[in-house]
Protein backbone atom coordinates (compact mmCIF):
# COMPACT_ATOMS: atom_id res chain seq x y z
CA UNK A 1 0.00 0.00 0.00
CA UNK A 2 3.17 1.91 0.98
CA UNK A 3 4.59 1.61 -2.26
CA UNK A 4 1.01 2.24 -4.15
CA UNK A 5 0.64 5.89 -2.59
CA UNK A 6 4.82 6.65 -3.30
CA UNK A 7 3.98 5.91 -7.18
CA UNK A 8 0.88 7.85 -7.17
CA UNK A 9 2.20 11.08 -5.25
CA UNK A 10 5.51 10.38 -7.75
CA UNK A 11 2.46 10.35 -10.78
CA UNK A 12 0.95 13.20 -9.57
CA UNK A 13 4.30 15.48 -9.84
CA UNK A 14 4.88 13.98 -12.97
CA UNK A 15 1.36 15.36 -13.76
CA UNK A 16 2.40 18.71 -12.91
CA UNK A 17 5.70 19.11 -15.12
CA UNK A 18 3.68 17.59 -17.85
CA UNK A 19 1.17 20.64 -17.84
CA UNK A 20 3.62 23.09 -17.13
CA UNK A 21 6.03 21.53 -19.97
CA UNK A 22 3.24 21.23 -22.82
CA UNK A 23 1.79 24.71 -22.04
CA UNK A 24 4.79 26.71 -22.67
CA UNK A 25 5.45 24.36 -25.64
CA UNK A 26 1.84 24.88 -27.26
CA UNK A 27 1.96 28.58 -26.93
CA UNK A 28 5.37 28.80 -28.32
CA UNK A 29 4.05 26.37 -31.02
CA UNK A 30 1.24 28.85 -31.78
CA UNK A 31 4.13 31.88 -31.72
CA UNK A 32 5.27 30.66 -34.88
CA UNK A 33 2.24 31.13 -37.13
CA UNK A 34 1.96 34.95 -35.50
CA UNK A 35 5.88 35.23 -35.62
CA UNK A 36 5.55 34.11 -39.61
CA UNK A 37 2.98 36.66 -39.82
CA UNK A 38 4.51 39.62 -38.31
CA UNK A 39 8.20 39.57 -39.94
CA UNK A 40 6.74 38.61 -43.37
CA UNK A 41 3.72 41.24 -42.73
CA UNK A 42 1.31 38.39 -44.30
CA UNK A 43 -2.07 37.47 -43.31
CA UNK A 44 -1.18 34.12 -42.32
CA UNK A 45 -5.00 32.97 -42.55
CA UNK A 46 -6.08 34.37 -45.90
CA UNK A 47 -2.74 32.69 -47.33
CA UNK A 48 -3.28 29.09 -45.64
CA UNK A 49 -7.44 29.02 -45.93
CA UNK A 50 -8.24 31.62 -48.93
CA UNK A 51 -5.77 30.99 -51.17
CA UNK A 52 -4.49 27.64 -50.30
CA UNK A 53 -1.36 28.70 -50.59
CA UNK A 54 0.23 24.82 -50.22
CA UNK A 55 3.84 26.61 -50.24
CA UNK A 56 3.82 28.40 -47.55
CA UNK A 57 1.99 25.35 -45.35
CA UNK A 58 5.04 24.10 -45.79
CA UNK A 59 7.11 26.69 -44.58
CA UNK A 60 5.04 27.06 -41.90
CA UNK A 61 4.98 23.72 -41.24
CA UNK A 62 8.72 23.38 -40.91
CA UNK A 63 8.65 26.36 -38.74
CA UNK A 64 6.45 23.99 -36.61
CA UNK A 65 8.35 21.55 -36.63
CA UNK A 66 11.58 22.66 -35.71
CA UNK A 67 10.03 24.67 -32.72
CA UNK A 68 8.60 21.31 -31.27
CA UNK A 69 12.20 19.35 -32.31
CA UNK A 70 14.39 22.56 -30.32
CA UNK A 71 11.50 22.18 -27.23
CA UNK A 72 12.07 18.25 -26.63
CA UNK A 73 15.41 19.42 -25.75
CA UNK A 74 14.49 21.41 -22.56
CA UNK A 75 11.91 19.43 -20.90
CA UNK A 76 13.98 18.22 -18.12
CA UNK A 77 10.62 16.86 -15.50
CA UNK A 78 11.57 16.03 -12.33
CA UNK A 79 15.13 16.96 -12.32
CA UNK A 80 14.38 20.44 -12.51
CA UNK A 81 13.93 20.09 -8.73
CA UNK A 82 10.73 22.60 -8.54
CA UNK A 83 7.87 23.92 -10.69
CA UNK A 84 9.22 27.24 -10.84
CA UNK A 85 12.63 26.12 -12.61
CA UNK A 86 10.98 24.22 -14.96
CA UNK A 87 8.78 26.75 -15.83
CA UNK A 88 11.84 29.35 -16.25
CA UNK A 89 14.19 26.71 -18.00
CA UNK A 90 11.56 25.80 -20.71
CA UNK A 91 10.39 29.32 -21.13
CA UNK A 92 13.84 30.16 -21.44
CA UNK A 93 15.32 27.92 -23.87
CA UNK A 94 11.91 27.57 -25.71
CA UNK A 95 12.37 31.59 -26.27
CA UNK A 96 16.13 31.27 -27.02
CA UNK A 97 15.36 28.11 -29.21
CA UNK A 98 12.79 30.27 -31.39
CA UNK A 99 15.42 33.47 -32.06
CA UNK A 100 17.82 30.75 -32.87
CA UNK A 101 15.48 29.37 -35.11
CA UNK A 102 14.38 32.70 -36.75
CA UNK A 103 18.07 33.62 -37.19
CA UNK A 104 18.79 30.40 -38.60
CA UNK A 105 16.36 31.09 -41.37
CA UNK A 106 17.66 34.17 -42.04
CA UNK A 107 21.26 33.05 -42.41
CA UNK A 108 20.04 30.35 -44.12
CA UNK A 109 18.35 33.14 -47.15
CA UNK A 110 21.11 35.34 -46.92
CA UNK A 111 24.44 33.41 -47.06
CA UNK A 112 23.22 30.14 -48.18
CA UNK A 113 20.79 31.06 -50.88
CA UNK A 114 20.98 34.93 -51.64
CA UNK A 115 20.73 34.59 -55.09
CA UNK A 116 16.77 35.26 -55.01
CA UNK A 117 13.74 36.23 -52.39
CA UNK A 118 12.63 33.47 -50.61
CA UNK A 119 9.38 35.03 -49.02
CA UNK A 120 8.13 36.49 -52.98
CA UNK A 121 8.75 32.77 -54.21
CA UNK A 122 7.03 31.09 -51.54
CA UNK A 123 3.96 33.23 -51.52
CA UNK A 124 4.05 32.75 -55.07
CA UNK A 125 3.79 28.71 -54.67
CA UNK A 126 6.89 28.05 -55.31
CA UNK A 127 6.88 24.19 -53.51
CA UNK A 128 10.53 23.83 -54.22
CA UNK A 129 11.93 26.76 -52.47
CA UNK A 130 9.62 25.82 -49.63
CA UNK A 131 10.68 22.46 -48.85
CA UNK A 132 13.91 24.13 -48.94
CA UNK A 133 13.17 26.65 -46.11
CA UNK A 134 11.40 24.15 -44.33
CA UNK A 135 14.35 21.25 -44.39
CA UNK A 136 16.65 24.25 -43.04
CA UNK A 137 14.99 25.57 -40.24
CA UNK A 138 14.75 21.99 -38.88
CA UNK A 139 18.59 21.28 -39.56
CA UNK A 140 18.79 24.00 -37.03
CA UNK A 141 16.24 23.04 -34.33
CA UNK A 142 18.36 19.70 -34.31
CA UNK A 143 21.48 21.32 -34.02
CA UNK A 144 20.15 23.78 -31.00
CA UNK A 145 18.21 20.82 -29.14
CA UNK A 146 21.28 18.78 -28.61
CA UNK A 147 23.26 22.46 -27.96
CA UNK A 148 20.08 22.45 -25.54
CA UNK A 149 20.69 18.82 -23.96
CA UNK A 150 24.53 19.64 -23.96
CA UNK A 151 24.60 22.46 -21.42
CA UNK A 152 23.73 22.26 -18.08
CA UNK A 153 22.10 25.26 -15.76
CA UNK A 154 20.90 28.67 -16.82
CA UNK A 155 23.63 30.75 -16.98
CA UNK A 156 25.47 33.43 -19.29
CA UNK A 157 27.79 30.62 -20.26
CA UNK A 158 24.86 28.30 -20.68
CA UNK A 159 23.66 30.65 -23.64
CA UNK A 160 26.93 31.62 -25.05
CA UNK A 161 27.59 28.06 -25.85
CA UNK A 162 23.73 27.96 -27.25
CA UNK A 163 24.75 30.50 -29.80
CA UNK A 164 28.24 29.11 -30.25
CA UNK A 165 27.08 25.70 -31.44
CA UNK A 166 24.22 27.23 -33.37
CA UNK A 167 27.17 29.44 -35.12
CA UNK A 168 28.64 26.02 -35.90
CA UNK A 169 25.99 24.62 -37.29
CA UNK A 170 24.91 27.54 -39.74
CA UNK A 171 28.98 27.68 -40.76
CA UNK A 172 28.30 24.06 -41.26
CA UNK A 173 25.01 24.23 -43.46
CA UNK A 174 26.24 26.90 -45.66
CA UNK A 175 29.13 25.08 -46.49
CA UNK A 176 27.30 21.94 -47.41
CA UNK A 177 25.33 24.04 -49.56
CA UNK A 178 28.02 25.60 -51.33
CA UNK A 179 29.48 21.86 -52.00
CA UNK A 180 26.29 20.97 -53.25
CA UNK A 181 26.05 23.87 -55.41
CA UNK A 182 29.02 23.49 -57.06
CA UNK A 183 28.58 19.57 -57.41
CA UNK A 184 25.39 20.50 -59.12
CA UNK A 185 26.74 23.32 -61.63
CA UNK A 186 29.52 21.38 -62.62
CA UNK A 187 27.08 18.67 -63.74
CA UNK A 188 24.20 21.04 -65.64
CA UNK A 189 25.99 24.20 -66.19
CA UNK A 190 23.37 25.95 -64.00
CA UNK A 191 23.16 26.76 -60.65
CA UNK A 192 21.35 25.29 -58.02
CA UNK A 193 19.79 28.42 -56.52
CA UNK A 194 18.10 29.03 -60.49
CA UNK A 195 17.00 25.07 -60.22
CA UNK A 196 15.16 25.95 -56.90
CA UNK A 197 13.18 28.69 -58.83
CA UNK A 198 12.41 27.17 -61.72
CA UNK A 199 10.57 24.84 -59.12
CA UNK A 200 12.99 21.87 -59.30
CA UNK A 201 11.04 19.83 -56.26
CA UNK A 202 13.69 16.43 -56.89
CA UNK A 203 15.97 18.64 -56.66
CA UNK A 204 14.86 20.42 -53.29
CA UNK A 205 14.35 17.09 -51.61
CA UNK A 206 17.83 16.16 -52.24
CA UNK A 207 19.08 19.15 -50.84
CA UNK A 208 16.72 18.41 -47.96
CA UNK A 209 18.55 15.47 -47.28
CA UNK A 210 21.70 16.86 -46.73
CA UNK A 211 20.55 19.81 -44.52
CA UNK A 212 19.29 17.38 -41.78
CA UNK A 213 21.66 14.75 -42.39
CA UNK A 214 24.51 17.51 -41.68
CA UNK A 215 22.63 18.78 -38.69
CA UNK A 216 22.02 15.05 -37.62
CA UNK A 217 26.11 14.72 -38.03
CA UNK A 218 26.71 17.59 -35.78
CA UNK A 219 24.34 16.41 -32.76
CA UNK A 220 26.28 13.17 -32.91
CA UNK A 221 29.51 15.14 -32.73
CA UNK A 222 27.89 16.76 -29.02
CA UNK A 223 27.82 12.83 -27.55
CA UNK A 224 31.44 12.93 -26.72
CA UNK A 225 31.84 16.11 -25.32
CA UNK A 226 30.92 16.64 -21.91
CA UNK A 227 29.77 20.54 -21.13
CA UNK A 228 32.46 22.15 -19.01
CA UNK A 229 31.54 26.40 -18.31
CA UNK A 230 35.30 26.72 -17.30
CA UNK A 231 36.24 24.87 -20.52
CA UNK A 232 33.60 25.92 -22.60
CA UNK A 233 35.74 27.15 -25.85
CA UNK A 234 37.93 24.53 -25.94
CA UNK A 235 34.40 22.51 -25.60
CA UNK A 236 33.47 24.07 -28.58
CA UNK A 237 36.44 23.84 -30.50
CA UNK A 238 36.41 20.16 -29.76
CA UNK A 239 32.64 19.99 -31.03
CA UNK A 240 33.46 21.85 -34.49
CA UNK A 241 36.44 19.19 -35.15
CA UNK A 242 34.23 15.99 -34.41
CA UNK A 243 31.36 17.96 -36.65
CA UNK A 244 33.88 17.95 -39.25
CA UNK A 245 35.18 14.29 -39.16
CA UNK A 246 31.80 12.93 -38.54
CA UNK A 247 30.22 15.02 -41.94
CA UNK A 248 33.05 13.30 -43.97
CA UNK A 249 32.21 9.65 -42.55
CA UNK A 250 28.38 10.55 -43.43
CA UNK A 251 29.08 11.63 -46.90
CA UNK A 252 30.96 7.98 -47.54
CA UNK A 253 28.21 6.45 -46.03
CA UNK A 254 25.57 8.08 -47.43
CA UNK A 255 27.41 7.71 -50.73
CA UNK A 256 27.94 4.06 -50.42
CA UNK A 257 24.12 3.24 -48.83
CA UNK A 258 22.63 5.17 -51.99
CA UNK A 259 24.66 3.42 -54.74
CA UNK A 260 23.36 0.17 -52.77
CA UNK A 261 19.99 1.10 -52.65
CA UNK A 262 19.46 2.32 -56.06
CA UNK A 263 21.54 0.01 -57.96
CA UNK A 264 21.54 0.14 -61.46
CA UNK A 265 20.13 3.35 -61.74
CA UNK A 266 21.54 6.86 -62.87
CA UNK A 267 20.54 8.59 -59.79
CA UNK A 268 22.29 11.97 -61.67
CA UNK A 269 19.94 11.80 -64.69
CA UNK A 270 16.46 10.87 -62.72
CA UNK A 271 16.86 13.41 -59.90
CA UNK A 272 18.52 16.58 -62.17
CA UNK A 273 17.83 15.94 -65.57
CA UNK A 274 14.37 14.05 -64.97
CA UNK A 275 13.55 15.60 -61.72
CA UNK A 276 11.96 12.35 -60.55
CA UNK A 277 10.71 13.18 -57.17
CA UNK A 278 10.56 9.47 -56.17
CA UNK A 279 14.42 8.67 -56.46
CA UNK A 280 14.80 12.14 -54.75
CA UNK A 281 12.83 11.14 -51.70
CA UNK A 282 14.52 7.71 -51.51
CA UNK A 283 17.55 9.65 -51.39
CA UNK A 284 16.19 11.92 -48.67
CA UNK A 285 15.36 8.44 -46.79
CA UNK A 286 18.61 7.26 -46.83
CA UNK A 287 20.31 10.25 -45.64
CA UNK A 288 18.43 10.36 -43.11
CA UNK A 289 18.78 6.64 -42.49
CA UNK A 290 22.23 6.79 -42.08
CA UNK A 291 22.58 10.06 -40.04
CA UNK A 292 20.19 8.31 -37.34
CA UNK A 293 22.33 5.13 -37.21
CA UNK A 294 25.67 7.37 -36.98
CA UNK A 295 23.54 8.96 -33.74
CA UNK A 296 22.86 5.92 -32.17
CA UNK A 297 25.92 4.43 -33.05
CA UNK A 298 27.87 7.58 -31.28
CA UNK A 299 25.41 8.45 -28.36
Amino acid sequence: MNELITTLDLSGSLIGYLAIDMAVAILLLGCIRYAMGMIGKVDTADELAKKDNFAYGISMAGGVAAMGIALSGAITGELAGSYQIEFIGMLSYGLAGLILIKAGRYIHDKFALPDFNKQELILDRNIAVALVDAASVIATAIVVRAAIMWVDGLTVDTFIALIAAWIVSQVMLVIITRLFEWKYAKNNGISFQTALVNEHIALSLRYSGYLISTAMSVTAASYFIIFDANALWLGIAQWVVISIILMALLTVLTAIAKFLVLWGINRREEVEDQQNVGIATIELATSFSIALLLMGLMS
